[in-house]
């Protein structure tokens, strides 16, 4: 009896703002023909994430290939959401060659590796490898992830505060399962960042893992597609700081969704973004918005103080212009100035 060969999955994890989903919309520009499925799993009630990527219009991934799962961290969540979703991928005509998986910023990669042993799916497909974007900006300024000053001075005025705290942990469980990290952002960094941005990898790196250094996402696809390590046979050896709870949670951080009317500046709304990152624990804006006389929607990321935006594709006939954005910060955000300072 032939065996059907297993598809390969490729884990793509990483802290909030490190790029992932930029990397992954490269990697669907530049399939080559092969078909592709995503699954997006996103921090919030709103599928940005799923939104920016089915904007890239490419062949090789329909957006029917990609599946937004919104209600829940993929790794606390893998019987009800994940094994659905393989379903439903697997069930795709023409068959999908290749599946990336796009983890929330707060997921533990280990527990859903771990899920890819279990009999429903063992049998179907495998981990091809699991991939961790990093900040290199915010490595280079010693941090996990951008503008996190607040956290810093948290840490320097409580001399009972543990060093390693939940955000620095999630981000080293991150590295310890990788298979590849590829250093993002090198174009902000000069060469003593790049250096220090390099030494801080190494530094959290259990073993001998392959970097790469890019700019934009943009990695070679073959050089991330195709490792074949099948990681769920490895990831009991890849010890985290996770590994004898039972469960986990996310309780340092929170999330809400921000509706926004028909804006006039976008560089206005880009200032106001800046600021709450200034004033507020907010680590992560991200979102659309509607600007008065252009037919275009605008897409808007920030990482703390760094805020871009552009022109992402048009708005449908029959779609709403109405703009909204997700943001992600550390438990206690004040939401009423929040909410008014982004949609005033």
């Amino acid at each position: 009896m032939t065996s059907v060969a297993r598809i390969p999955c490729t884990i793509v994890t990483g802290f909030l703002g490190s790029g992932k989903t930029t990397l992954i919309r490269h990697i669907l520009e530049n399939a080559n023909g092969r078909r592709l499925a995503v699954i997006v799993n996103e921090f919030g009630d709103i599928g940005i994430d799923g939104e920016i990527l089915k904007g890239c219009g490419d062949a090789a991934c329909p957006e029917e290939n990609i599946v937004e799962l919104a209600n829940g961290c993929l790794c606390c969540t893998v019987a009800d959401e994940f094994v659905p979703a393989l379903d439903a991928i697997l069930s795709r005509r023409p068959a999908v060659e290749h599946i990336v998986i796009e983890t929330s910023g707060l997921a533990l990669p280990k527990p859903l590796v771990q899920a890819f042993n279990w009999p429903a799916i063992k049998g179907r497909v495998t981990v091809d490898g699991v991939v961790a974007v990093v900040d290199g900006a915010a490595l280079a300024n010693g941090q996990v992830s951008a503008d996190l000053d607040a956290l810093t001075r948290q840490r320097q005025a409580d001399s009972a505060l543990d060093h390693d705290d939940p955000i620095e942990e999630v981000f080293e469980d991150q590295i310890a399962c990788a298979d590849l990290v590829v250093l993002n952002k090198r174009d902000l960094l000069d060469a003593a960042g790049a250096e220090r941005a390099t030494a801080a990898i190494a530094n959290a790196l259990p073993r001998s893992v392959r970097v790469v250094t890019v700019a934009d996402g943009k990695v070679d696809p073959a050089a991330m597609l195709g490792l074949g390590v099948g990681t769920e046979d490895d990831i009991e050896n890849r010890k985290t700081h996770h590994d004898d709870e039972l469960d986990h949670d996310h309780d340092d951080f929170d999330s809400f969704v921000v509706e926004v009317g028909e804006i006039a500046d976008p560089a206005l709304l880009a200032k106001r973004i800046g600021d709450l990152a200034e004033g507020q624990n907010v680590l992560r804006v991200k979102g659309f918005a509607a600007v008065a006389g252009k037919p275009m929607r605008l897409l808007v990321q920030a990482v703390g103080a760094r805020v871009s935006h552009y022109y992402d594709r048009p708005w449908g006939t029959l779609e709403s212009r109405s703009g909204y954005l997700v943001v992600i910060g550390l438990k206690g955000l004040d939401r009423r100035a929040v909410t008014s300072a982004l949609s005033g």
